[in-house]
């Protein structure tokens, strides 16, 4: 009984949580306008502080989820992120993730979906940010290029969330552009149990237990180290193979609250 009245108070939370969020995403446009008008003055140090503003609402929101019993979520290693130069690489179990991950290193850029840009939710946030929609074009390349010149990447290379079967598959592409631009490629290991906020599923289908988050920053990367073997394709290939091993491995352990 005790654990139904939970469930009962986190689909409560989880409600609320929900409208919390789109409500406020919409709303939070009007502090944006200022980083929304005048397009040409989108310098990366506005972009940084726009990034900071909305960031730090996402740190409120994650602290509601984690406060009010929705999730728990447990990170490691984070004091190494946020480098610029570095691409940061994670496996996508769930919705929340780059919530998570983001309002944790605030000033990251971040490759998002290209639809993402025509919801009221996020679209702002998108923008003022200068975040990038992801698209397959040269050009592509060359922005993902010019930002790691600079900036710190978070990509989620799977291009959606994990399935079901927990099968972590990486787009060999996000791990050539790494090699390509990157000075160190960093993987943070997303675990999640048990699962929730999956592809597909609605939002009030939570499980009995409370799901448990845990954020395991890795080990660097140097991408010279992997380039002096081998040229740039068959590099790209080994260690796209390397990294989902990688992430597959750890994410099989269930995380423990």
């Amino acid at each position: 009984m005790k654990r139904r009245l939970n469930r009962l108070w986190r689909l409560l939370a989880t409600a609320l949580g929900f409208v919390m969020f789109g409500v406020f995403g919409v709303l939070f446009q009007i502090v944006l306008l200022p980083y929304l008008l005048h397009p040409e003055r989108h310098t990366l140090a506005r972009q940084k502080k726009a990034r900071r503003l909305v960031t730090r609402s996402w740190l409120w929101f994650t602290r509601y989820l984690t406060g009010s019993g929705i999730v728990a979520a447990h990170f490691e290693g984070f004091e190494r992120l946020g480098r610029p130069g570095q691409l940061i690489v994670a496996n996508h179990p769930s919705l929340l993730d780059v919530v998570f991950l983001l309002s944790r290193v605030p000033e990251a850029n971040c490759i998002v979906k290209a639809d993402l840009q025509h919801n009221p939710t996020m679209k702002g946030q998108i923008a003022a940010c200068g975040y990038l929609p992801n698209e397959e074009s040269l050009e592509f390349v060359d922005t993902v290029h010019d930002i790691l010149q600079r900036e710190c990447l978070l990509v989620f290379p799977e291009g959606t969330r994990t399935g079901w079967d927990g099968e972590v598959r990486f787009h060999r592409g996000v791990v050539s552009m790494g090699l390509r631009s990157a000075q160190v490629i960093t993987p943070v290991v997303v675990r999640m149990r048990p699962l929730n906020f999956k592809k597909g599923q609605p939002w009030y289908r939570i499980p009995l237990e409370k799901p448990v988050y845990r954020f395991t920053v890795g080990e660097d990367i140097d991408p010279q180290t992997w380039l002096a073997e081998k040229p740039l394709p068959i590099a790209a290939r080994r260690l796209n193979d390397h990294l989902q091993h990688y992430f597959n491995e750890r994410t099989r352990h269930e995380p423990t609250a």
